[in-house]
């Protein structure tokens, strides 16, 4: 279908957008967008509500604020990003693709309706996605590829997905060992991996020890880490290259116990850049 006019306002849906062969009807992006690299020449729709450059720390108590501003009704912060409504004016996108899972992890869809309301003459189609699960994911896939009229090529694209995904797995199957493993989804405070996660720690061959398949990120306990006392631990919080990561670590690093840590001790702690490959669902 040409001359769709597509505005993308999580990095996942972008790359669903462009993995769909839609690339040139992609006029628009929030500011985290960056895969493909092309995509950062875009115009930028969104913003954060604050410094994202501080600690762990925090940037959770900058969240939580956030998330508590007492405004009107369709005012709320209900996201920690704020949308730029003359931008959307200027672009008149046909197509909007926001995310409800997670209103830290993306423009909420309340901001979205509120930001569309404002818009006279251009009344785009929302798409909104909801990746609770790894089967929510390819079901968001199919949804965008049903929108922009490609429904075959939304199936085909989830097939190839599953079919990597399923070499993978019966790679790390192979291996014969099934280590325990915590997924630390945030360094301070401590957060555990949910929603998609405990499915892919399933898939590789590991116990997942914290967070359930489906549900939110829970908070977790130094204690209850200690307790656990995993083989392996992965530490990919959301939105943070490696980079990140490393600088953050001394959160973890300095607590009492950490040297005696199982996976410490014998050299499987592994950091991994979350913001591309773990909190990002999307190809």
């Amino acid at each position: 279908m040409p001359n769709q006019r597509v505005v993308s306002l999580i990095a996942s849906a972008t790359e669903i957008v462009c993995a769909l062969g839609f690339e040139r009807e992609l006029v628009g992006r929030s500011h985290e967008c960056d895969f493909p690299e092309w995509v950062k020449r875009l115009p930028v729709c969104t913003a954060p509500k604050f410094n994202t450059e501080g600690s762990s720390n925090e940037i959770d108590q900058c969240v939580k604020a956030a998330l508590s501003e007492n405004l009107p009704p369709g005012q709320r912060a209900l996201s920690v990003y704020s949308v730029h409504v003359d931008k959307l004016r200027q672009l008149q996108p046909q197509f909007i693709i926001t995310q409800s899972q997670c209103e830290v992890c993306a423009v909420s869809l309340r901001d979205v309706e509120y930001a569309v309301s404002e818009l006279v003459d251009s009344h785009p189609r929302i798409i909104s996605l909801e990746p609770n699960t790894l089967a929510d994911v390819w079901k968001d896939i199919k949804r965008v590829a049903i929108a922009l009229g490609v429904h075959a090529r939304g199936e085909e694209l989830v097939e190839r997905l599953k079919k990597r995904m399923a070499v993978i797995s019966e790679i790390s199957r192979s291996v014969n060992e099934s280590p325990t493993v915590a997924c630390i989804e945030w360094i301070d405070p401590l957060m555990a991996a949910g929603n998609w996660m405990p499915e892919l720690i399933e898939m590789a061959a590991g116990k997942n020890l914290f967070g359930e398949a489906g549900k939110h990120s829970p908070w977790m306990t130094w204690q209850e880490l200690c307790e656990k006392d995993p083989q392996v631990i992965v530490v990919s919080p959301c939105g943070f290259d490696l980079r990140r990561t490393c600088k953050e670590m001394y959160a973890l690093t300095q607590k009492r116990g950490w040297p005696q840590l199982h996976a410490v001790r014998n050299r499987r702690v592994y950091l991994t850049d979350g913001n591309q490959y773990m909190n990002r669902p999307g190809p």
